[in-house]
């Protein structure tokens, strides 16, 4: 039996001002029409005895995850952490939730990687099952085009008998500088690391307790007490706080190649199957179809005279002229011009919003929420204006404000609304007033989405101005 276990706790600041703290970069549709995540819940569909995915993920895009994977039409465990602790935590609660009724062998996958011919990537993933079965610990070294400086490299050691295509694991290298890179790819023996592992779940659980006792006991600890939430698993937060952040090479995988007693034989498999981690926006350039130019653009753009440049427009025009190796990226509160050189120092800028406390760091203007979302449409002193959609039959919170008054009106479908101890329907083009104080709800009884402005006044407007009396998306 394999289970799908989908690490989806990066950040992707590389990729802003697309990639943000409450939306990065594996929610996002970056190459085709599904998100990153999306297409990694499918990467295993045709293969046999695989079980719904588990997804690690952070308790703040909990219902983010939950909407993409309702919107494959399947089904999937969401495993939340109260905070990052990085891979060899997350893969060792993913174990243990694993290992209450069985014990499947673990197809460990980032959510925020693209592998553009699946085919290819199932036949290893049937090569690393067989050697996992038997009590390997398998990895996946991605075939090396260049002598690429930001990733690191995996060294294979000598072949396997057991599986025509697998060699040993020799050992991890740190990203390499680029005459060192150069020597990798001439000698053949080097491959990228991939990030991604196939191992049983009980091998993962000895193998960690015997590198990293401290890591184990405190996942333990912290499964010790599992809450579900329809399709989401809670664990213990303080006990999970404790325990150390450590990835899974550094944990586990290199632990393996230097013979540390009572750990499992590794494997590393190649595979050269259109993989990249989207680092970078020069990275996202290289995967995605271009025009005879070299050119890649998404949204409304328009291009003269340009050479080798990703322009990207979300919510205006953007025009290119006579430029060559940029990457122009446009969205409804920031603009990002990079050359593809230096496309790695875009989290520089991300780093120094967050240092700032600006907004643009963490959240773009428009912002998911369980029962839909909404997008900051203007602000001023003393005022704010939204454009809010609410998916059929759901419901926001019955809240109050202390320091705003809102004016809702309805634009498209209707509303049913909770004004203190008075309930109405208000339709299209009508409209309704909450006065500051008043405890209110907002709830679509319709079939299509309910679609309103709402004008905020007061002399406070932050989203933390939110008493919540009653929520069925258990916030506080």
């Amino acid at each position: 039996m394999l289970q799908p276990v989908i690490l989806s706790g990066g950040s992707g600041t590389r990729l802003w001002p697309l990639s943000r703290e409450k939306y990065p970069k594996q929610l996002l549709p970056l190459v085709g029409d599904e998100s990153l995540l999306q297409a990694t819940a499918k990467r295993l569909d045709g293969l046999s005895a695989v079980t719904e995915p588990l997804v690690v993920c952070n308790e703040e895009h909990r219902f983010v995850v939950a909407e993409q994977i309702r919107q494959l039409d399947r089904r999937a465990a969401i495993l939340l952490e109260p905070v990052g602790r990085n891979t060899a935590p997350a893969l060792t609660l993913a174990a243990l939730w694993a290992l209450r009724s069985a014990d499947p062998v673990l197809v460990v996958m980032p959510a925020d990687h693209v592998i553009l011919e699946t085919e290819k990537f199932q036949q290893a993933v049937r090569q690393a099952a067989d050697l996992a079965d038997a009590g390997m610990a398998v990895t996946f070294g991605i075939t090396p085009d260049c002598p690429e400086t930001g990733y690191g490299y995996i060294q294979r050691g000598a072949p396997l008998a057991e599986t025509s295509g697998a060699f040993a694991l020799k050992r991890f290298v740190e990203k390499p500088d680029r005459p060192t890179a150069q020597g990798y790819l001439a000698s053949g023996d080097y491959f990228w690391n991939s990030g991604i592992f196939v191992v049983k779940a009980s091998v993962w659980r000895s193998a960690i307790g015997v590198c990293r006792p401290d890591i184990l006991a405190a996942c333990e600890s912290a499964a010790a007490d599992w809450k579900t939430d329809g399709d989401f698993v809670r664990i213990v937060a303080e006990a999970f706080a404790d325990c150390p952040a450590d990835s899974i090479d550094y944990a586990v995988m290199e632990r393996i190649t230097t013979g540390t007693a009572g750990l499992p034989a590794a494997a590393v498999i190649p595979i050269d199957a259109g993989w990249s981690d989207v680092g970078a926006w020069d990275s996202l350039w290289k995967v995605v179809a271009k025009d005879a130019d070299g050119n890649a653009c998404r949204g409304d753009v328009m291009l003269h005279g340009s050479v080798d440049t990703l322009a990207l427009a979300e919510s205006r025009l953007v025009a290119c002229v006579g430029v060559r190796d940029l990457v122009v990226v446009e969205t409804s509160d920031a603009v990002l011009v990079a050359h593809k050189d230096h496309t790695q120092d875009v989290k520089k800028i991300a780093e120094r919003l967050k240092r700032e406390a600006r907004g643009e760091a963490h959240s773009h203007r428009k912002v998911h929420r369980p029962w839909g979302w909404y997008d900051g449409i203007d602000c001023g002193e003393r005022f704010q204006v939204k454009r809010i959609v609410v998916k059929p039959g759901a419901t926001l919170s019955l809240q109050m404000h202390h320091h705003r008054a809102e004016h809702w009106i309805v634009v498209r479908g209707t509303a049913r609304v909770t004004c203190g101890e008075e309930t109405l329907l208000v339709s299209e083009n009508e409209s309704t007033f909450i006065p500051l104080g008043t405890k209110h709800r907002l709830e679509n009884p319709g079939k299509v989405p309910l679609e309103m402005i709402e004008v905020q006044s007061g002399s406070y407007l932050g989203e933390d101005d939110i008493i919540r009396f009653e929520d069925s998306y258990g916030r506080s």
